[in-house]
């Protein structure tokens, strides 16, 4: 047996990094097809390993997440990004801070703040008239912007403010989209993309200081458990800096909020694209709801809504590949992966594979039925990652989507006003490269 996987041969240099950085979703989908299990590249000087076998997966999110670690390739501009936040941190801090925050993720809590989510929904569509055309994807990010902040945070952000993060998310965005030479400059050069970057940075940082500021003395009120609160009486006791609020805020800003939106940008794509299943959606929210907004105890009856969520994520998971760097020398799929190299979790090919999937392409909510579920390997679909270092918002996240989609297509059907198909661009997160422009259609 080799000892190396196959892979595509590469360039000098730049290895596969300009095929990747090209369109990242056809290279691991054609990187998944050609080769079994694992499959090995060079993104520039990065050795990569990317796995597709769900128990392999699992392995090293699960079984054997002690021997990995968040690479240490995401410790410069994403760390300048979002710091020693419960994204990036490690080890003793990272089990610190996870305990510190879970209270602000408890089921009990979130359970009471369905009724605020449904309230910024509802303000939201009261500014839609039938037959209007808006960008989808802008009014979710503003409103998981407000529900985030709300949330977390124990903050409201004026308009100018809102206005603010999303005139700045795009230079942001920017700066992590593939790029094959990026690795040749530092990231102090003063390259017109690093500039913007850092001015979009700065002015995130001042958007943030703000609510801190504003919120400081509030959290001597023991009754109030959101994450901000619970940082700050932290820093009183003597166990956070200011710069760990200020990663820990940030990451809850930028993370808590992109993921729902984009999730829900693609579920009123699909649901545009296949009538049949808007229309099961509306019969269940009718017939469940009877013309009201859903409460957290609906939830549990708005079962085909849950599986739209599902299969959306399948078919377009906002975080599209995930990163672990071995911290010594493993053996996956039968071959020798090396320390300190890269091991590429990519969901998108997983999540769109025929070998756990039938007809993997298409948009069938219906897969996600238990019996049909139970039948594939448990790693064949990670959203929200897995292991203890799985998504901390994961039920925040599906609680606010369930009850988003469940007031707005009470109110409301979503036309796709473009051709399709829908063109995507990686950076962070998945994004949708053209505005999503959808006409409103009232119900």
């Amino acid at each position: 047996m080799s000892t190396e996987p196959p892979g595509p041969k590469g360039l000098p240099i730049v290895g596969n990094a300009r095929q990747y950085a090209r369109d990242p979703f056809a290279f691991v989908t054609a990187c998944a097809e050609a080769y079994d299990g694992v499959v090995r590249f060079d993104l520039g000087p990065m050795e990569t390993y990317m796995l597709t076998e769900p128990d392999e997966i699992e392995r090293v999110l699960v079984t054997e997440e002690e021997k990995f670690r968040k690479p240490r390739f995401q410790d410069d501009a994403i760390g300048e990004l979002l710091g020693d936040g419960l994204l990036l941190s490690e080890g003793e801090a990272w089990r610190r801070q996870r305990d510190l925050a879970q209270p602000a993720f408890h089921m009990q809590r979130l359970a009471g703040l369905s009724r605020m989510m449904t309230d910024h929904t509802e303000a939201m569509l009261d500014g839609w008239s039938d037959g209007d055309v808006v960008d989808v994807q802008l009014e979710m990010a503003r409103l998981t912007v407000k529900i985030i902040v709300d949330a977390m945070l124990g903050a409201e952000l004026s308009d100018e403010r809102i206005r603010l993060v999303q005139e700045n998310l795009e230079p942001l965005g920017a700066r992590f989209e593939p790029d094959p030479f990026r690795f040749l400059l530092p990231d102090w050069a003063p390259t017109r993309e690093n500039r913007e970057y850092r001015r979009a940075l700065r002015i995130l940082e001042g958007v943030i200081d703000g609510i801190v500021e504003e919120r400081r003395g509030t959290e001597t009120d023991a009754e109030r458990t959101d994450l901000l609160s619970l940082l700050l009486r932290a820093q009183n006791r003597g166990e956070q800096t200011d710069r760990q609020i200020r990663d820990e805020a940030m990451t809850m800003l930028l993370a808590g909020h992109d993921t729902t939106a984009l999730t829900l940008t693609y579920a009123w794509y699909l649901l545009s694209q296949h009538p049949e299943a808007e229309a099961r959606v509306h019969a269940e929210l009718d017939e469940a709801l009877g013309g009201d907004v859903p409460t957290v105890a609906d939830l549990r009856g708005l079962e085909y809504t849950e599986w739209v969520l599902l299969e959306t994520m399948r078919l377009y998971p906002p975080v599209y590949v995930m990163f672990r760097e071995p911290t010594v020398d493993v053996r996956l799929g039968g071959y020798r992966v090396p320390a300190g190299s890269a091991v590429m979790l990519p969901q998108w090919a997983v999540h769109r594979s025929s070998r756990f999937y039938s007809d993997p392409e298409a948009f069938d909510p219906g897969r996600w039925a238990p019996a049909r579920r139970s039948a594939r390997p448990r790693f064949s679909y990670f959203p929200f990652g897995g292991g203890s270092r799985h998504c901390i918002g994961k039920q925040f996240s599906m609680m606010e989507a369930k009850l988003i989609l469940g007031t707005v297509a009470g109110r409301f059907e979503l036309d796709y006003a473009r051709e399709p198909p829908l063109e995507l661009r990686g950076s962070l997160t998945m994004h949708p490269r053209e505005p999503m422009e959808m006409t409103i259609r009232a119900r």
